[in-house]
């Protein structure tokens, strides 16, 4: 395990579309925990995805615990190969990124989602979410298809703010 460095915003990969994940082998459970250790690591992160730190597979990781936002949550989750089942409602959230690490913007999301991916075992995990979880989630794998929420935002002017500290 090892606490990686994390691309920052305009570094190309960060724009790339991620591979699947063919089988859950120790080279990707490797990947798995250094994105734990380094989301553990990282102050106020909630979520990470594998291209953050450089690796373009299709893993998801977060946790939204200890954020005073959340009512119900998963604890930390990891997620092989995510894919969204179903989705309903619509909030505006202030999403930050570690990538982009000097803005925050608002982002239009579902409020529920149904999710499915691959635990870091292989096996088939079926998540429903909703709130602030369920941005946590569709955030890190917008990062999965090298979409950033500077590209969700309708309005640079209105939508996107600069961020004043971390925590």
């Amino acid at each position: 395990m090892a606490i990686r460095e994390i691309l920052e915003y305009p570094d190309p990969r960060l724009k790339e579309i991620s591979e699947p994940v063919d089988w859950v082998s120790d080279e990707i459970r490797s990947v798995v925990e250094d994105l734990i250790e380094t989301m553990r690591a990282s102050p106020g992160c909630v979520g990470m995805a594998a291209p953050q730190i450089g690796e373009l597979k299709r893993i998801i990781v977060f946790d939204v615990a200890n954020h005073r936002k959340v009512n119900s949550h998963h604890g930390l989750t990891v997620l092989i190969n995510p894919n969204i089942l179903a989705s309903r409602g619509k909030q505006v959230c202030r999403e930050g990124c570690l990538s982009v690490p000097d803005f925050t913007g608002n982002v239009e999301r579902p409020i529920w989602i149904l999710v499915e991916g691959l635990d870091r075992y292989g096996n088939t995990d079926v998540i429903e979410a909703e709130g602030f979880e369920a941005v946590v989630i569709q955030h890190e794998m917008d990062h999965l298809d090298g979409v950033l929420f500077l590209d969700r935002i309708t309005s640079v002017k209105g939508e996107l703010f600069r961020r004043k500290s971390y925590r």
